[in-house]
């Protein structure tokens, strides 16, 4: 569904892609895939923002009965409220998703009470990695789960790596691999709604 990127497109205002996830490792696959997703989603025409693993690393801790918000966390909400749509990515650690990228994720409760409650609608992409098809099947299971739970559209297409002993990404982070490459690709088509361009056309 891209009931908000084509709105957007139909408004005349450039789509606004949001891309949350990475590790506290620099240069992690999770956020090397993030940004050559993001990386396709701006070649389609959308604006796009990360929040990496590093911005991810320096949000306090969610706590509901917390009022005040830290500048890292009220720019991840922001960007959010105005998002025509969402991808998320990542690691599968022991069979679900992150600490990391999942106390970003809770912060999307101050939304609750939002016109547009949470993701209510927007197409949401979602980006698994992990060290084998175990982690990465049943963590995309749980960051869907998760999508639904905010109201969200996951897009057909839910990206799983498996890393086990293969380079997916160089130091660039370039994809290494065309297969992953051509997921990577089509995750950013259904998130924003267009289909790029035949080769030749």
């Amino acid at each position: 569904m891209n009931h908000t990127t084509n709105a957007a497109r139909a408004s005349g205002r450039t789509p606004f892609v949001v891309g949350i996830g990475g590790t506290t490792r620099p240069g992690s696959s999770t956020e090397s895939a993030l940004r050559a997703t993001l990386r396709h989603a701006e070649e389609l025409g959308a604006e796009t923002r990360l929040f990496g693993g590093e911005a991810l690393a320096a949000l306090a801790g969610y706590s509901p009965e917390q009022g005040e918000r830290t500048e890292g966390q009220r720019a991840l909400v922001e960007a959010v409220r105005r998002a025509d749509a969402v991808i998320f990515a990542s690691p599968g650690y022991h069979g679900g998703v992150s600490g990391l990228v999942k106390n970003a994720i809770d912060l999307l409760e101050d939304l609750r009470a939002d016109e547009r409650v949470y993701l209510d609608g927007m197409p949401v992409g979602c980006i698994v990695t992990a060290a084998g098809w175990q982690g990465c099947n049943t963590t995309l299971a749980a960051m869907r789960s998760i999508v639904h739970a905010l109201r969200g559209w996951p897009t057909p297409l839910g990206v799983t790596l498996n890393t086990a002993g293969v380079r997916l990404f160089d130091g660039d982070g370039q994809c290494l691999d065309a297969q992953v490459g051509a997921s990577l690709r089509t995750l950013a088509e259904q998130v924003v709604g267009v289909r790029s361009p035949m080769p030749g056309n």
